[in-house]
């Protein structure tokens, strides 16, 4: 093995017996030959398992769509891309020269399958207790850091339900600018709603997490109304 590949497996936290198992963990489609997708099948349906496990355990009192909602949080795509930046996955994936060229390795849906890859090969070289132990390890501070009151609904859709009760139109999206290189980009978008005055903007590296902070902002504007029309009742 490498030794930038022996430095990655430091900062896993595992040593392979089998350090083929890695370096296909780390092999993308776009390299030819065997890749990493069928690890990536496997670290799926572990990572979900392992975490649903420890939320189980750490909110003995939660209802299942807590839980659920908990879960979605915290295996999604964006935050397995997250754990990979953490440990420079990017460094050590064997990417095609076209998908290198294009910045591949900062791709977020490819950070997060080779996490899940990675995780797979774990399982498969030591077994379940090491796999178990590794996820707990890396996401001890963000298991440590999520309450019940993160199990909200993300704001497009609170904001979308609050309008519906309120029989207001639902707001209405605008891209108004997006800079950068298709691999890097960042969106600019502004929420549009009936019974606010101007809009809000939200910016980020997807077009939908600017509509989700446009809409946060939208809702933060919203519920003092919500909260002045519901204490003056009598």
């Amino acid at each position: 093995m490498s030794n930038s590949l022996n430095a990655f497996s430091r900062r896993l936290g595992h040593t392979f017996a089998d350090p083929g198992l890695l370096e296909l963990a780390m092999t993308h489609r776009s390299y030819g030959g065997q890749n990493n997708e069928r690890l990536e099948f496997l670290g799926d349906s572990i990572v979900n398992f392992i975490i649903a496990e420890a939320l189980f355990q750490r909110f003995p009192q939660a209802r299942e769509g807590q839980l659920s909602r908990l879960r979605a949080r915290l295996v999604k795509g964006q935050t397995l891309a997250e754990l990979a930046r953490e440990m420079a996955f990017g460094e050590c994936l064997r990417l095609g020269s076209g998908e290198m060229k294009s910045g591949g390795h900062r791709r977020e849906s490819i950070l997060a399958d080779a996490v899940e890859a990675v995780l797979g090969a774990i399982y498969l070289d030591a077994g379940m207790e090491v796999a178990r132990a590794r996820v707990l390890s890396w996401y001890a501070d963000r298991l440590e850091a999520i309450s019940l009151d993160d199990t909200q609904k993300d704001p497009k859709t609170r904001l979308q339900e609050f309008l519906q009760s309120r029989q207001v139109p639902l707001p209405r999206y605008e891209v108004t600018s997006v800079e950068g290189e298709a691999h890097a980009q960042t969106f600019t978008v502004e929420c549009h709603v009936e019974i606010l005055e101007g809009h809000t903007l939200g910016v980020g590296t997807s077009r939908r997490h600017a509509e989700q902070q446009a809409a946060a902002r939208a809702l933060s504007r919203l519920e003092p109304v919500k909260s002045k029309s519901t204490g003056s009742r009598p």
